[in-house]
């Protein structure tokens, strides 16, 4: 796995949060309080409404691991589907049962962890290579060209192209749209002083307008409405 995320809610009764959500482009495992599922890639922005008292645990999966659970992740693209995992979720549920806030999440990620190394290690070439592929793009914003993450692995775009659909679900180009808007909404966020033009130049946009193209056709929105947005935010008591 990449990483774990886990979110805790308790919500005032006949009340909803709606929570955003601009995850990558990669699939997930998750785990929560009545089910295990399987979420595939996403290629836009997304939301869940939670009510109640409930929590999730989930594992951002390398690629490498995604035919473990399903043949074709892009059959999945921005949808979810419910796994038989019994074992899986008896072990996170007794973890997350816990007082301690801390400690329950730290005993989850073990009990995860545990679970999926006991599912086998053994992983193909061509997975390992979708993992660089990932790094590679991910560890560069700037990525805009499948010629340039293929020289850097030495091998051809046709090879990242089939390797991207077989264990990730989506084109190489796609990931690294996603790669470079996530950039952009992380500098829009943290730099609300400087210029969205020159936010867009410096992430490999021709212009703001591809980068405000970007912004409407993912997450809904242009980078001045949610410059706004974090602006009514703070100012709100």
């Amino acid at each position: 796995m990449q990483w774990f995320w886990i979110p805790e809610w308790d919500i005032e009764p006949g009340h909803t949060s709606r929570q955003q959500v601009i995850a990558f482009p990669t699939s997930n495992l998750v785990v929560q309080n009545d089910l295990v599922e399987f979420a595939g890639p996403t290629t836009r922005c997304s939301h869940r409404d939670l009510t109640g008292r409930g929590w999730a645990v989930g594992a951002l999966l390398r690629p490498a691991v995604v035919p473990r659970f399903i043949a074709d992740p892009g059959t999945l693209r921005d949808a979810r589907m419910e796994l038989p995992f019994a074992d899986l979720h008896a072990v996170v549920s007794e973890a997350m049962s816990g007082t301690d806030p801390e400690q329950r999440r730290q005993l989850a990620v073990e009990a995860f962890t545990a679970w999926l190394v006991a599912q086998g290690t053994e992983l193909s070439e061509e997975g390992l290579l979708a993992n660089r592929m990932m790094d590679v793009i991910g560890d560069s914003a700037g990525a805009t060209r499948i010629e340039d993450v293929a020289a850097r692995l030495f091998v051809s775009p046709r090879t990242l192209q089939r390797v991207a659909k077989k264990y990730i679900g989506l084109s190489p180009s796609t990931l690294m749209r996603r790669r470079r808007l996530q950039e952009a909404v992380e500098q829009t966020r943290t730099n609300p002083g400087t210029d969205l033009a020159v936010i867009a130049a410096g992430l490999g946009y021709a212009d703001h307008a591809h980068l405000t193209n970007d912004f409407q056709r993912i997450l809904g929105f242009t980078p001045g409405k949610y410059r706004r947005s974090l602006v009514q935010g703070r100012r709100q008591p």
